[in-house]
């Protein structure tokens, strides 16, 4: 295998969409250089100072080619863009010797071009941002202290759940606003959701039908499964001697907010995809975001192993953040861990090959400490 290509300092930013926030900004202060690539020079430029970044960063037109032109051995090429698109950045990071960092799920085609990458001595670093990303870092943080205290061979059952939900911070009639593209929480509600629940394998077609009520810090709050949670029961490794009894990763919402979108949920049983990209367009233009709105992001880990006989150990995260008018809750959660990662790979303490966001308990507990110190705060509450 080639050996690692040594970092060059230089970081290129593509996309300056909702998440992208205070991260940026942390790496024009570390990275030797930074350029943010958007649709026009102006449009970057016009987001770099709305980042109060300019001269700070280099404004980019992102067209077809000259992203790969401007490449070089060692740059890192952070992708804010769609998550259909990473593949293709991928696979032109892996042509220009440059490592590749985004904060989305690990699709199957990123997937098929990370041995290359490997191959080639080439950083992947994905699922660095909020969800997944910091909720990675609460439950391998999680694991690492119950196996400290319940014993890593004690025969134990466990549950473990992981919420995460951009909401409103002043709750408004439709119990949400998009923090992300409309189409994109619509397909998402389309796509079954496969999680594990009291010890059976489930999977909700219609994820919204599982909707559950959940108490955090007093306040009640509605989530529902999603996606596919059970890969993560082998990625959160956790010991061969516990048996998972309910594992589920899901979505959270504001109380009401069930009832408040059935005319939606009845559209997504009944239109074909048509018809659901031109709800999403409505439902934007009725339920825009100004700039007056206050973002609020919640993000709740929990795990409880009970190795019997009364022996039972709970640990829980909760992060609980409110946008201001410096920055948005989901830009700071997204793209701090994002950055954090990225200078990860800059420093060279990250190898070739993929990786998510710190998948170790001794890691992840020193990347929360960072981003405490960084304006990600969060409370940690442990029982047995």
């Amino acid at each position: 295998m080639t050996d690692r290509v040594p970092a060059s300092g230089t970081v290129h930013w593509v996309g300056a969409g909702l998440s992208t926030g205070s991260g940026l900004a942390a790496l024009c202060a570390s990275a030797g250089r930074v350029l943010l690539w958007h649709r026009t020079v102006d449009r970057a430029a016009e987001a770099l100072a709305g980042l109060g970044l300019t001269g700070r960063a280099e404004p980019r037109a992102l067209g077809p080619d000259a992203l790969a032109a401007g490449l070089g051995p060692g740059d890192v090429v952070v992708s804010m863009l769609p998550a259909a698109e990473h593949a293709g950045l991928l696979a032109a990071c892996v042509r220009g010797r440059a490592h590749f960092a985004c904060s989305s799920y690990v699709s199957p085609e990123v997937l098929e071009h990370a041995g290359a990458a490997r191959a080639a001595g080439l950083v992947v670093l994905t699922e660095t941002g909020l969800d997944p990303g910091i909720d990675h870092l609460f439950a391998h943080s999680l694991i690492g202290r119950a196996r400290a205290r319940v014993g890593e061979h004690t025969p134990a059952s466990y549950r473990l759940t992981s919420y995460c939900g951009g909401v409103p911070a002043v709750p408004n009639e439709f119990r949400y606003r998009f923090s992300w593209a409309p189409l994109g929480v619509l397909n998402a509600l389309r796509s079954p959701a496969r999680y594990l629940d009291e010890g059976t394998e489930t999977t909700a077609d219609r994820p919204w039908e599982a909707t559950r009520t959940l108490v955090l810090a007093g306040e009640t709050f509605e989530a529902y499964p999603n996606r596919d949670s059970i890969p993560f029961i082998d990625q959160y490794d956790l010991p061969d001697a516990w048996s998972p009894r309910t594992f589920v990763r899901g979505t959270l919402r504001l109380d009401g907010w069930l009832k408040a979108w059935q005319p939606v949920f009845e559209e997504l049983t009944a239109g074909d995809d048509d018809r659901i990209a031109a709800l999403a367009r409505e439902l934007a233009d009725a339920h825009p975001t100004t700039e007056a709105d206050r973002d609020r992001v919640v993000l709740s880990v929990a795990l409880e192993v009970d190795a019997g006989e009364g022996r039972t150990w709970t640990g829980a995260y909760l992060l609980d953040l409110t946008g201001d008018t410096e920055e948005s809750a989901m830009a700071r959660c997204v793209s701090r861990p994002l950055a954090l990662g990225v200078g990860r790979i800059l420093d060279g303490s990250l190898p070739a090959g993929l990786h998510r966001a710190a998948e170790t308990a001794q890691r992840s507990d020193r990347w929360l400490a960072e981003l405490a110190d960084q304006g990600v705060e969060f409370t940690l509450t442990l029982g047995q």
